[in-house]
């Protein structure tokens, strides 16, 4: 159930059988010379549609913008601040709460660590005040690595590269504009650099040329089935 297409009564019809909301996080971000800025929305945003063809489940409209260090340099990213991004997890729990949802799956396609670390604590604020909600915070990356790890080729994939091309290739092929050459940065331990393009030029971090299609299909669709498992484990009890 698409919240953004729905009308006020087909959606107190589907308070009727579910009470589960899925609210994909996205980013605009490079993500090389050949993937869309909007890579890691489109990617958390697929798989929640092809879970709710297997579960009662709310997809809410995706966030498209991220908390973005590492790429923040790069041309495109457009980067928000930890802070903005907790108050804006917090905000739409919050009012979806007051609707009757009480469970709340929150998948980010973002990976970059200080925005998985503020969405995680946000959850953990929010769940201590409604008492009554079941919150899972969880990363579409590594739900892909994790279950496709049999499909990649690549060690060490990570950013643009095998894996996320092949999600594109998949679901909007006409998005990809090529490809771009094989990179894995290395930034200085410990050194927080203001120039962080200076030690990651092509903002890829793994092997484009390595992704198919057929890759992008099987790791979406394994990617979703692990997404069902949690709906399923989120309601049957209280956490």
């Amino acid at each position: 159930m698409l919240l953004e297409e729905m009308t006020m009564a087909e959606f107190e019809e589907g308070l009727s059988t579910c009470r589960t909301a899925y609210i994909p996080f996205g980013s605009v971000e490079e993500h090389g010379r050949h993937l869309p800025l909007s890579t890691d929305t489109i990617e958390a945003y697929e798989v929640g549609k092809r879970a709710a063809e297997k579960v009662p489940l709310f997809i809410a409209p995706p966030i498209h913008y991220g908390s973005c260090r590492s790429t923040s340099r790069h041309p495109g990213t457009v980067s928000i601040s930890t802070t903005t991004l907790k108050a804006l997890l917090k905000d739409i729990v919050r009012s979806l709460h007051l609707h009757g949802i009480v469970n709340f799956i929150v998948l980010t396609g973002h990976a970059g660590g200080s925005h998985k670390m503020a969405l995680q604590d946000a959850g953990e604020e929010i769940l201590l005040e409604l008492p009554d909600i079941n919150v899972a915070v969880v990363t579409e990356y590594d739900l892909a690595k994790e279950a496709g790890a049999h499909l990649v080729e690549t060690p060490g994939d990570a950013h643009a590269g095998e894996i996320e091309t092949s999600r594109i290739l998949h679901s909007h092929p006409h998005l990809v504009k090529g490809t771009s050459p094989e990179e894995y940065p290395t930034f200085p331990k410990g050194i927080l650099v203001r120039d962080k393009r200076s030690f990651w030029p092509g903002g890829v971090w793994g092997d484009p040329a390595r992704a198919t299609a057929e890759k992008g299909r099987l790791l979406e669709t394994l990617v979703a089935e692990k997404i069902v498992e949690l709906v399923k484990t989120l309601e049957s009890r209280r956490w």
